[in-house]
């Protein structure tokens, strides 16, 4: 496993070898409940991904209301780029649902009188929250210092030896924000979600064209297992 040293360098060569490749621009500001939202569309996808199915929520529907009064198919159709856009749409309709009867409105924004770890107690209680949607509120709205941990994130951090994969959550929570400073906490995400997308897939990653190869484990044992399996794999001379 890199030591602490070996992280801060594994981590700037991610930086660096990625960062032309993002958006440069900061992420839209928006209040807490169309954060969540965003959140829920956002995980175990890219920004551009993501940024492309709310907007078409956006677009399509009057108000969240609407949403919230909508059938399950309607609002998948809008999502159906991303990843299990049933699930999504479920937990979008149940989350306006739950915040509507509980409030009479679609206006979360009294959780900033309330702090950061309060507010983020209080997220978490809604049946569409999870770890991932919380730590983004709390990471793009709130002002604390989180980073969110999707399935692809997880992967690849675990992949190229930024975390342990025998770390529970928290553990996982703590040590990477120990890494990555608050300030650079959205771009990180924002930067693995591409790593996870262009390269390190859950099925035969493209190991060979990582530029995080010169550190990654992972990677060096896959690329000697593919040059063994060539050797071995060619016609011996006569």
């Amino acid at each position: 496993m890199p030591t602490t040293i070996n992280k801060q360098r594994l981590l700037t060569q991610l930086f660096a070898a990625y960062k032309k490749q993002v958006d440069g621009s900061e992420p839209e500001p928006r209040p807490v409940l169309e954060q969540f939202i965003y959140g829920v569309c956002r995980e175990g996808a890219t920004r551009e991904l993501a940024d492309r199915a709310f907007r078409g929520l956006t677009e399509r529907f009057f108000d969240w209301n609407e949403i919230r009064v909508s059938s399950v198919r309607e609002v998948e159709e809008t999502l159906a780029d991303l990843p299990n856009p049933v699930l999504r749409a479920e937990r979008l309709i149940s989350f306006l649902q739950e915040v509507f009867e509980t409030t009479f409105s679609f206006d979360l924004e009294s959780l900033h009188k309330k702090g950061v770890k309060q507010a983020a107690k209080q997220l978490a209680r809604y049946q569409a929250a999870n770890d991932y949607v919380v730590s983004w509120v709390v990471q793009q709205t709130l002002g604390g210092h989180a980073i969110p941990l999707d399935a692809p994130t997880l992967r690849t951090l675990q992949r190229i030896g930024l975390l342990e994969e025998n770390q529970n959550e928290e553990a996982l929570q703590a040590s990477l924000e120990h890494l990555v400073p608050k300030s650079k906490g959205p771009l990180f995400s924002d930067l693995m979600s591409l790593l996870a997308k262009d390269l390190c897939w859950e099925n035969d990653p493209h190991c060979s064209g990582c530029p995080l190869l010169s550190e990654c484990p992972t990677g060096q044992d896959n690329c000697r297992e593919t040059m063994s399996a060539s050797r071995s794999s060619r016609p011996k001379p006569r």
